[in-house]
């Protein structure tokens, strides 16, 4: 860690980077922001990545290439206190924060979007743009980007998708023209691909070729990349004063959570929070055909892609035992989307074969016919139960294609959408057994 000489103690250095956006999505974002970060390893800096949003795909290649967690940013979901706590912990380390979207886009209220929280803590935009198709044409996309909020700044351009050393060179004219800088360019190549599913790429995880394609990615990058130049605009973030974060209480003081490709959107700051209060953390894999630890008092099912290994998970009869081995102990459960499926009666696959699952609550659900749910919600608890009393305030997102079947029983929220529209009551309670096909991101009070 490097130090500055403030007086007596020394004090560590604030941690410096900044914020990569786009126009758009598929702009090639998160391959370059994985290239960044496999390059500054090398370099030999402490590397934190962040991931702007709701997401829990991208954060996986991010966090290959730096080889620690990316965490996320949320600026509709999390307040300033939350923010300014994630990107504080970083001191004496390089961050890259990778956007959501477009530049501009957020909620559908209009807020959290990546110019909003490089706004919040002055951070530097580097626009990252797919040039395919483009020519000079680039360079007034720039300009309008850095024109249209005055709160923000934006540094310069990375080209993505490069045709050839004379696309290149137009592309480098044409924003220097008016005044863009050009801080390096991704040459059009089709081992840099990153493939894509239902809810996006396909998981860092599940790629068996993951370590060559970031070597690959960071030497393309680094053949056109102004690398001092970058690490000269990197700024550390200005914190405003901000009330106290109040994070999601642990379920238990032993919360085994469910961790594989089948469960893998967890947020790395929740699983702090619990870890913070004193919980013991443990992680078993459903593909494996694992149950909870005996000992645990809370199980944790995260989102992630049940409806792919339906059928295996169907057949791991460990896995299912251990569930109700552990609801039967009073234990308390908690599945979020992919988890509360597989609390339910059965989940009908994408050629129309139902698995049974769990049995654990009132649920059925389908992919046979399927339907997209995606927005961030606003959420408060029915009744008394370990995430809280009943009210409790919690912000999250829902994104999945799974058709409800059947469910009846008790409900867990009261629900809204970031406009605080659309009341409806969603996910279902049985005892100490819940769920909903929301994702906890934060408690809420304290978001912008």
């Amino acid at each position: 860690m490097t130090y500055l000489q403030r007086g007596s103690p020394m004090t560590p250095e604030p941690a410096r980077g900044w914020v990569l956006a786009a126009p758009c999505s598929n702009s090639g974002k998160t391959l370059v922001s994985a290239a960044l970060i496999r390059l500054m390893v090398r370099e030999g800096l402490a590397v934190a990545p962040f991931k702007v949003g709701p997401d829990y795909i991208d954060p996986g290649f991010l966090s290959a290439a730096a080889g620690s967690a990316c965490r996320n940013l949320d600026p509709w979901a999390m307040g300033p206190a939350r923010l300014g706590q994630l990107l504080g912990d970083q001191a004496g380390s390089r961050f890259l924060i990778e956007g959501v979207m477009g530049l501009f886009d957020g909620a559908v209220s209009g807020d959290g979007s990546t110019a909003d929280l490089a706004a919040a803590f002055n951070l530097p935009v580097v626009l990252v743009i797919n040039t395919k198709g483009q020519g000079a044409s680039v360079a007034a996309l720039a300009q309008g980007f850095a024109n249209f909020r005055t709160d923000i700044a934006v540094a310069g351009v990375i080209f993505t998708q490069v045709a050839s050393p004379r696309h290149r060179k137009l592309l480098g004219e044409a924003c220097a023209d008016v005044g863009i800088r050009v801080f390096g360019a991704l040459a059009s190549d089709p081992a840099l691909i990153l493939r894509e599913r239902h809810l996006g790429l396909v998981q860092a995880a599940e790629r068996a070729d993951l370590e060559r394609l970031l070597d690959h990615a960071a030497e393309t990058l680094a053949r056109d990349l102004d690398f001092p130049a970058l690490q000269e605009i990197a700024a550390a973030p200005v914190f405003a004063a901000s009330k106290p974060t109040q994070p999601i209480q642990p379920l238990g003081q032993h919360i085994a959570v469910a961790r594989d490709i089948a469960f893998g959107f967890c947020y790395p700051h929740v699983l702090g929070d619990w870890r913070a209060s004193g919980a013991r953390i443990s992680f078993f894999s459903p593909l494996a055909d694992e149950g909870p630890a005996l000992d645990a008092d809370a199980v944790y099912l995260p989102g992630g892609y049940p409806e792919l290994h339906a059928g295996a998970l169907a057949g791991n009869k460990n896995f299912l035992d251990g569930l109700r081995g552990a609801a039967a102990r009073g234990t308390v459960i908690l599945g979020e989307c992919g988890g509360y499926m597989v609390l339910g009666q059965g989940v009908v696959d994408a050629d129309g074969v139902r698995h049974a699952m769990a049995g654990l609550l009132g649920l059925e659900t389908s992919f046979a016919a399927r339907k997209m749910h995606l927005g961030y919600r606003q959420m408060r608890l029915q009744a008394d139960g370990k995430l809280g009393p009943a009210g409790a305030a919690f912000r999250g997102h829902e994104f999945h294609y799974a058709s409800i079947v059947q469910e009846q029983g008790e409900k867990l929220f009261t629900v809204r959408d970031a406009l605080g529209e659309q009341e409806d009551q969603v996910g279902l309670r049985s005892g100490h057994i819940m769920g909903s096909f929301i994702h906890l991101i934060d408690r809420a009070g304290q978001a912008p």
